[in-house]
């Protein structure tokens, strides 16, 4: 299938997401496989991925990737600077010329309320909490399909965050704080800050589609 999402952040970032649908075949005529993935539908998602990154920018170089000790592929000449995440059928990426990026694509579920502790402080609960009341009392939703919701785009925006940093060691709930949350139907956007060395600001964006949610960082 083609791309179901593109944007054009500026002149020299480009956002993409792919549903997968295709056979290994179709993207073996593009990317260049350089380890062992045993799992099929893990393999279909490296190749979409990869993929993914010629279709956003047709001259970036595949066969240059390497990938770091903490799992993060890199370009060693930072030529582009790039993030890529998978869940599900689908794949993302985000690419920049000249910024430093992060991306993730992850499907709504309970999970995040299961460790809801270990990724978020008391200050970012009590947030999520105002976040959630106000979008029932807006939509008219319960608050058992909000809770999920909100929980999956809090750890999407760090998961964000995490791989802009790119290189490990990194608390999400010591380093990675979500100081404001806004969410108007089905976009998003958090205004953060990474608190690993010295306080950066970053600015989260998210978008919402099927039972998905989309978040990505540029700076």
């Amino acid at each position: 299938m083609p791309l179901v999402y593109q944007q054009n952040i500026n002149e020299s970032t480009r956002l993409g997401v792919w549903h997968i649908g295709e056979a290994e075949t179709f993207f073996l005529s593009k990317v260049p496989v350089k380890k062992e993935i045993t799992h099929l539908h893990k393999r279909l998602q490296h190749l979409a991925g990869r993929y993914l990154l010629k279709e956003l920018f047709e001259d970036f170089p595949l066969e240059l990737v390497e990938i770091a000790d903490t799992r993060k592929p890199f370009l060693a000449n930072e030529a582009f600077h790039f993030s890529i995440s998978h869940c599900g059928d689908y794949a993302a990426v985000i690419v920049s010329r000249s910024n430093r990026v992060g991306v993730d694509i992850e499907i709504i579920s309970e999970k995040a309320g299961r460790i809801t502790d270990k990724f978020l402080s008391g200050e970012e609960q009590y947030l999520l909490n105002e976040v959630i009341q106000i979008q029932h009392l807006i939509l008219k939703v319960p608050h058992s399909m909000l809770h999920p919701q909100l929980l999956t785009c809090a750890w999407s925006i760090k998961e964000a965050m995490f791989k802009w940093h790119g290189l490990g060691g990194i608390d999400f709930r010591k380093h990675l704080r979500i100081d404001h949350l806004e969410v108007q139907s089905n976009e998003v956007l958090a205004t953060c800050s990474f608190l690993k060395v010295q306080i950066e600001r970053l600015k989260v964006h998210g978008l919402y589609f099927g039972n998905n949610i989309l978040t990505w960082t540029v700076s």
